[in-house]
């Protein structure tokens, strides 16, 4: 009996070492040498300080910037709360989900933007930081007013932050609107 028990106490350390400390520190050593950006959170810096992740919405005020899709913190009324990907979701028929596209449509519209489906409705996770090139588009004509630019001069900021399909035929084109705005703070405006 006291043989079988030593037996068990040596395997479960045994794989507590293996599985609970060697791989995942294998795992991540790994995966910091090959994809380190990957590795860290996909972070996004401007001379040396973090301003998000290009994985992560983020949320912008005012006309100036490019509006990205609505994120959880405004589902719950409560800026700056940490929503978990994927609640809070409001199913088609729901009279808060009404109210809410309602909220944003008349928001976009006060800051001269025009509303598009994307930009009043959250994606599916909540976080996504992408739009697609109309709805970046449609905010061309107010974010270049807001900064004093030439419209061609943002409509040319835009197309340049216009990403492909992968492989040229997976997924939709897109836009990261933390990239897109990083950009735009770089023409001179917001510095």
């Amino acid at each position: 009996m006291l043989l079988h028990l030593r037996r068990a106490v040596v395997m479960s350390a045994l794989f507590l070492v293996l599985l609970g400390l060697a791989y995942p520190l294998a795992g991540t050593g790994i995966s910091l040498a090959i994809f380190h950006h990957q590795a860290e959170g996909s972070v996004v810096r401007v001379d040396g300080r973090v301003v998000g992740s290009s994985l992560i919405s983020q949320s912008w005020s005012g006309p100036e910037w490019f509006q990205g899709r609505p994120d959880g913190t405004l589902l719950t009324n409560k800026p700056g709360q940490v929503v978990v990907s994927g609640t809070q979701q409001w199913g088609p028929r729901s009279k808060a989900l009404v109210k809410f596209v309602e909220q944003q449509a008349a928001r976009l519209r006060r800051e001269g933007i025009i509303p598009t489906n994307d930009l009043v409705t959250n994606s599916g996770s909540l976080v996504d930081p992408d739009i697609s090139p109309a709805d970046a588009y449609a905010q061309v004509a107010a974010v270049a007013r807001a900064n004093h630019l030439a419209t061609g001069k943002v409509r040319a900021l835009v197309a340049r932050h216009v990403v492909g399909r992968q492989f040229g035929f997976l997924g939709a084109p897109y836009v990261d609107v933390l990239q897109l705005n990083v950009a735009l703070a770089g023409t001179g405006r917001h510095r």
